[in-house]
């Protein structure tokens, strides 16, 4: 068993945090203020070709595995959940493309992503359905050549900023499908403004992402922007799930190092009553305890990748990975804060921005308490319990 890098990898890790060291905290901190879409971000990170970076490589991506995957983004995590969110649906949402669509598709859909010059928002979520994806209601009604769509979406990233739309629809009523999961149908389209309302959500962190509520009324998508086959469109996104755990994990450990590394800098430099507030035992031992947590979870999530490429089952891990990340997140930010004392509470500082990113990823793509299900049940054998 081994746990260094390949020269490679580590060549891809130094790659990435030249392009990051271009974009630094002051960047950021506007950015998130003024609720703009870091563009110069993503453009510098699509002129390195690093949006191919796990495409295949006959359409010019890299080729890369998820390991290589989860080094990039733990690397721009240290930047911040808002760095990672901007990167997130380019470089990895749209792998159900490349998974499950032919060809022709392939060629039309793919170069433009890997380069840039379109960028996709995943409209999955709905209000009234949650987590419970089988009950959506964005239904798909085929009209010839052409399926015409109407329905809600909420929770949507990068909207406001993106020209294509990844689609989950129903195209059979949940009432007339044989099962939950099926009925359901996957696009890849244009988002049509003068079909779809795009409101943004205001909302605690990651402001730099925005997040929106749509409404779709009479979208129409060509036939054959439909991706595989009709009513299998919630396979093709359970596919997709274990590689956006180790992803979104990824980019949370990275952030919770670079925050626990703000924490340490600042109790070395903060001096009170005669000496450094890092000498006391009080301060030392919670940001000892929170490397040590750091450490563990990176070895769940190179696992969990290192099964994920091996093509092992490796479920129950990257959720676990998902899980440690975080956890570990939440209480480094929240540590750092405290680290800091009324400082922390300063926007100039940076880490009270690191706190609210912190919180989203309880909640998202996937909850804490949900991970556990799961867990309970694939890992342990207990009666599935929702």
């Amino acid at each position: 068993m081994d746990f260094m890098l390949t020269e490679e990898q580590s060549q891809i890790r130094e790659s990435i945090a030249r392009i990051c060291a271009e974009f630094g905290e002051d960047y950021w901190y506007r950015k998130d203020l003024h609720h703009e879409f870091p563009h110069e971000f993503a453009r510098a990170f699509a002129a390195a070709g690093w949006f191919g970076a796990i495409f295949p490589e006959e359409i010019g991506g890299a080729g890369l595995g998820m390991t290589e995957a989860a080094i990039i983004m733990s690397e721009v995590g240290r930047n911040g959940f808002n760095a990672c969110s901007t990167l997130h649906m380019n470089m990895f949402g749209c792998q159900p493309i490349v998974k499950f669509g032919n060809k022709e598709q392939w060629r039309r859909f793919l170069p433009p992503i890997i380069a840039g010059t379109d960028r996709a928002c995943f409209g999955v979520t709905e209000p009234d359905a949650g987590i419970d994806t089988t009950h959506i209601r964005t239904f798909a009604e085929r009209r010839g050549d052409r399926y015409v769509v109407h329905g809600r979406k909420v929770w949507t990233s990068t909207a406001q900023v993106a020209n294509k739309i990844l689609l989950l629809t129903r195209t059979q009523k949940f009432e007339d499908s044989p099962k939950r999961s099926g009925g359901m149908t996957l696009f890849y389209a244009d988002l049509d403004r003068s079909k779809v309302e795009v409101r943004q959500i205001e909302k605690c962190g990651r402001n730099a992402v925005d997040s929106n509520a749509l409404f779709i009324d009479g979208l129409e998508i060509p036939v054959e922007n439909r991706i595989g086959e009709e009513g299998r469109g919630f396979q093709y996104l359970l596919h997709g799930l274990n590689s956006e755990r180790i992803i979104v994990a990824a980019g949370i450990l990275g952030a919770s190092r670079y925050v626990l590394d703000k924490a340490v800098q600042y109790a070395k430099d903060r001096v009170v009553f005669g000496r450094p507030i890092g000498q006391n035992q009080s301060i030392q031992h919670p940001l000892a305890e929170l490397w040590i947590k750091q450490q563990a979870a990176e070895l769940m999530l190179f696992k969990g990748a290192s099964l994920y490429d091996s093509g092992a089952e490796c479920g129950a891990e990257v959720n676990g990975a998902k899980y440690l990340c975080a956890e570990v997140f939440f209480e480094s930010a929240s540590r750092a804060v405290r680290t800091h004392g009324g400082m922390g509470y300063a926007k100039e500082f940076h880490v009270e921005r690191y706190f609210r990113e912190s919180i989203l990823p309880l909640i998202a793509p996937v909850s804490q308490e949900l991970v556990l299900c799961y867990v309970a049940e694939r890992a342990l054998g207990l009666p599935k319990s929702y």
